[in-house]
């Protein structure tokens, strides 16, 4: 039977989304750190946990694995099942350590990994799905973005930021995956098959290492990128999804070294560590082919506030050309909390366009900020938070902020890191907290427009609901 179609994130296909959540460092079968990924299916069917310690998943669990250290969700073979794409970038293959792989698992009427199509596998070799040659700490499937184009088309792409070019290590590069027969490009900064990819292959700019993408656009990080002689200031590039010869088109590239863009190249900004991307579609327009798309700068120093962190919110048109609208930080004009150093606002990001084929407003496009950093007091250093802002308009015209013990968790408690896992849905925040005291380990999901200090309204905890009640990093990922 075919499954339906429409809803987001819906393995069995039964209408109703369901959730994926990584614990890249549990222990299964005895083997440390080999991680694992349990599934809430929704309306409360019960939950699925995937290892390879299972017979129909390919590899088994060894030390250091962490299984489930990237995930994404998408309609790999447009059937209406969503499909989970699971990321293993330190999975030795072979004899080469950390050379990675991806494993996409489909859905199906009876569930995740339960219909007649097998695991499919995505690794490096002459003779493997993805070619190339396998080297040691690769890390193929450390980022991960999958989706649907604007023509329907469903693409997948794998970061691989530790892939050496030539000579060059841990240039980086990704490969992106289009269509249901899946074919295949790698892409690197020295690529020139639809257009020059910004910037050179150059060592340590772990091209790849971050991703996010609309159905126009996509963009890849590059927080190792040297400026110049400034060494990890950081880049991105940003291509959309028009293919020459299987590889999709380059548009541009940001950093700070741009007039246009605000900021200075410092050593160790890496302008890029984090991404998130939602389409926009301005007053007048008739089609969504715009994009927003917000850049963490966790290690901007403000003044002299070292590794405050900021955030840069870029409109992409479809043609590449691009305007900045807003830096984001903790000192900006009514945005609640202060700057503080270490705080590593914009660690992490996630983005949410609710009403994407409509005009976009402050209401309905949203950016949750990771701030693993924050402390209210010396007793919680590195408790962490999340501030909620409008990628539209003024950023502290309707912020919000949520903390240990204000809506994330009962109380605060040192390095919780709260802010260090997001993840978006169309209704929910879901804000992972895998470290801490045992009884703050959760995911939590807020409403995008919460109040500030709200309470979350879905909690998803190691011991309830089915969920089993070992782990280690419950919620460092999110699906």
């Amino acid at each position: 039977m075919a499954c339906p179609s429409g809803v987001e994130s819906d393995f069995n296909g039964d209408g109703i989304r369901d959730t994926a959540i990584a614990d890249p460092e549990a222990t299964v079968s005895g083997a440390a750190r080999a991680g694992e990924v349990q599934i809430v299916y929704g309306g409360g069917k019960g939950v699925l946990t995937l290892s390879q310690a299972l017979d129909n998943i390919p590899g088994a669990p060894e030390a250091g694995d962490q299984y489930g250290s990237s995930l994404a969700v998408y309609d790999a073979d447009l059937d209406g099942c969503s499909d989970l794409v699971v990321g293993d970038p330190y999975e030795d293959m072979g004899t080469v350590p950390d050379a990675g792989n991806v494993h996409l698992i489909y859905g199906s009427t009876s569930g995740l990994n339960a219909g007649t199509k097998a695991v499919k596998e995505f690794y490096q070799g002459t003779d493997k799905p993805l070619g190339g040659g396998q080297e040691d700490e690769d890390w193929v499937g450390y980022a991960l973005a999958a989706g649907k184009t604007s023509a329907g088309t469903p693409y997948l792409i794998i970061g691989v930021p530790g892939e050496s070019i030539g000579d060059i290590e841990d240039a980086g590069g990704f490969h992106y995956i289009s269509g249901t027969a899946q074919t295949m490009a790698f892409v690197h900064q020295d690529t020139d098959v639809a257009g020059a990819v910004p910037g050179n292959a150059e060592q340590d700019d772990r091209f790849g290492s971050t991703l996010a993408a609309t159905p126009t656009h996509f963009a890849v990080g590059t927080p190792g990128e040297a400026l110049g002689t400034v060494a990890f200031a950081g880049g991105v590039a940003f291509f959309n999804h028009t293919l020459t010869s299987s590889s999709p088109k380059p548009l541009g590239g940001l950093g700070q070294d741009q007039d246009v863009i605000s900021g200075a190249e410092e050593v160790g900004d890496q302008f890029g560590a984090a991404l998130a991307m939602v389409p926009y579609r301005a007053s007048g327009a008739t089609s969504t082919t715009e994009s927003l798309l917000a850049v963490g700068v966790p290690g901007e120093d403000l003044s002299t506030t070292v590794d405050a962190g900021a955030v840069q919110v870029f409109k992409l048109a479809a043609n590449g050309a691009f305007t900045e609208t807003a830096w984001i930080d903790q000192n900006t004009a009514d945005v609640d909390q202060d700057a503080e150093a270490g705080d590593f606002f914009g660690k992490r990001l996630a983005a949410v366009n609710s009403s994407p084929n409509a005009v976009s407003t402050a209401t309905t496009t949203r950016l949750a900020i990771g701030v693993p950093g924050e402390e209210s007091a010396e007793e919680h250093a590195e408790k962490g938070g999340v501030q909620i802002v409008p990628l539209v308009g003024a950023p502290g015209a309707s912020d919000n902020w949520i903390d240990p013990g204000y809506g994330v968790g009962p109380t605060p408690a040192p390095r919780m890191l709260t802010g260090i896992s997001l993840a978006a849905t169309p209704s929910l925040l879901y804000v992972g907290v895998p470290y801490g005291p045992a009884e703050t380990r959760a995911v939590y999901g807020f409403p995008w427009n919460v109040a500030s200090g709200g309470a979350a309204t879905q909690t998803i905890k190691p011991g309830e609901g089915g969920v089993p009640a070992t782990g280690v990093s419950f919620g460092a990922v999110i699906g």
